[in-house]
């Protein structure tokens, strides 16, 4: 033990245990054939089908006419698009928490609690054990992909790490269950896969972040973490207190965990992280892959390397349908599916699945980059646009734009937020404020000149309407930049109450209110006001 408790002979500190990757080799390997061979329309045509059946004798299912519904277009004139909203209000709120055969056959057991990035009402996702099955399935997908692309991999000799968020469930009503989507993975890991994964349940399930993390750093130490997952912003701060066990071994997983093969990560854009990661990666032969699991279902996961998009899981409970954003709002907005969805297309994705969604708008946008078989690209959000003066800014762009301005300057991000500053008077441009934490040190003021300039450039040469409103300094004014130091989003986030697992720190903050609120809180942890760098 070193000084601070910390294991330091790695090939003591971990126990051997059985390697199950031979046994999971087998399956992969006929799931590699049957996704080499997929016909993407007639899955989807046939996930249509069979979720029609089932839900034909529910509430929903009589309302609209399942029965009667004889293909793709039938249910598209049936069904129309909704959002959470429409369903609490017109099929689940008078029932809940114990809906049964409302628009799935059978009790729902399961509501994965979820909220918005902003200040939004919790919503309670229906999460069946239809969809446990399904959710289970595309995690073995993500499985096959890389014993695919690692054919020595020893995957399964060791744990699997999923950084999640409170495991801890609430009963609603006897036998049904609400909390993170992270603990209903839990609480339902099969007995088989148990041995393989990590954290144990009296860790995952322990309610306080900071408490949580400060037990799963040396607790990890003393298992063979084979592969690691979570969402971007709040692995790095966990790496954050592991690389406090050691700090001779600097920021290298390797010297945490030598057998490292894999590292799984999603639920935002990876651009402003992969520097970070890329560093503590380094002497590992460990790969990245991302993946797509929506509280609302398992959509895609990479089969190929970072940047060459995600495919989409087409036979496995989901069918999906695609609306272009700028239609989204219009009274009859046009519904592709995955028989005539385009690539380059900015679209709304939507979902029937087997937890009794139906043609529902989960808030998500994606980008095909390719169509046999279906990859794409995860855009932002359909609230995640940012467009107070007409630049009509999507995520992709600012994702974009933020990880360029950082790679400039040599930084690496760990979050940020963006919201509008609007004029003061009729005779002055308004803009756009970045709230911007670095990992470490906040950059010297040159440095951050260079980052607001990068910026600024990189949204120009993304987005027309962002140029246009630019050009001259008339329509908009530069960027504002406010940096702050290391820990200010995790204190923000801990002090409304989301701290860690599954909550996201809201990139576009369109609440006056709530920008507000962190401008506040910033300027106090910095201990100034924020200011564009001249």
């Amino acid at each position: 033990m070193n000084s601070r408790g910390a294991p330091t002979d790695a090939g003591k500190r971990r126990r051997r245990q059985f390697n199950g990757t031979p046994l999971l080799r087998v399956y992969t390997r006929l799931r590699a054939r049957q996704l080499a061979s997929e016909d993407t329309p007639a899955a989807q045509r046939r996930q249509l089908r069979r979720l029609l059946a089932r839900a034909r004798d529910t509430r929903f299912g009589r309302d609209h006419g399942f029965a009667g519904i004889a293909g793709i277009e039938d249910y598209q004139r049936a069904v129309p698009l909704r959002r959470w909203e429409d369903f609490w209000r017109d099929y689940w709120q008078a029932q809940f928490p114990r809906l049964a055969d409302c628009s799935w056959p059978g009790t729902i057991p399961y509501f994965a609690q979820t909220s918005g990035t902003t200040a939004g009402i919790t919503k309670y996702i229906p999460v069946t054990r239809e969809m446990v099955a399904s959710n289970r399935r595309a995690t073995l997908d993500l499985v096959t992909h890389h014993l695919v692309n690692r054919p020595r991999s020893r995957l399964f000799a060791g744990r699997n790490f999923m950084l999640g968020g409170s495991a801890s469930l609430t009963e609603l009503a006897p036998g049904i269950w609400t909390g993170d989507l992270s603990g209903i993975a839990g609480k339902t890991v099969p007995a088989w896969a148990r041995p393989f994964y990590f954290p144990p349940r009296h860790l995952e399930t322990m309610a306080d972040w900071e408490e949580k993390i400060a037990a799963l750093a040396p607790a990890s130490l003393t298992v063979d973490i084979r592969a690691l997952g979570g969402t971007p912003s709040w692995l790095l701060l966990f790496l954050q207190k592991l690389a406090m066990l050691d700090p001779a071994a600097g920021r290298r997983l390797a010297a945490f965990y030598p057998n490292l093969e894999l590292l799984v990560h999603g639920g935002v854009s990876f651009a402003p992280y992969r520097a970070a990661f890329a560093e503590w990666l380094t002497g590992t032969h460990a790969e990245t892959r991302e993946v797509y699991p929506a509280s609302e279902g398992f959509i895609a996961v990479a089969d190929r390397g970072d940047g060459d998009g995600l495919r989409l899981v087409a036979d496995n409970g989901l069918f999906f349908e695609f609306v272009p954003v700028d239609e989204l709002g219009s009274n009859q907005p046009t519904r592709h599916w995955i028989g005539n969805a385009e690539t380059g297309v900015n679209y709304a994705i939507v979902l029937s699945t087997c937890a009794g969604l139906w043609s529902y708008i989960i808030g998500d946008t994606v980008r095909f980059v390719g169509l046999r078989p279906p990859r794409l690209l995860v855009t932002g959000r359909t609230s995640y646009s940012l467009s107070a003066f007409g630049e009509h800014l999507i995520g992709e762009e600012m994702e974009q734009a933020i990880a360029a301005a950082a790679a400039a300057i040599g930084a690496e991000i760990a979050d940020w937020s963006v919201g509008a500053l609007y004029p003061a008077s009729s005779d002055e441009p308004g803009g756009h404020l970045f709230i911007v934490e670095f990992s470490g040190a906040v950059p010297p003021p040159d440095a951050l000149v260079r980052f607001a300039a990068v910026l600024d450039a990189s949204l120009a040469e993304q987005n027309d309407d962002y140029r246009v409103h630019r050009s001259g300094g008339f329509g908009m004014r530069p960027p504002l930049v406010h940096p702050v130091p290391s820990g200010t989003f995790a204190g923000w986030m801990k002090r409304r109450g989301k701290l860690g697992g599954q909550n996201k720190v809201p990139r576009v903050i369109a609440e006056p209110a709530l920008l507000d609120d962190l401008r506040a809180f910033a300027q106090a942890a910095q201990g100034g006001a924020g200011r564009r760098p001249e």
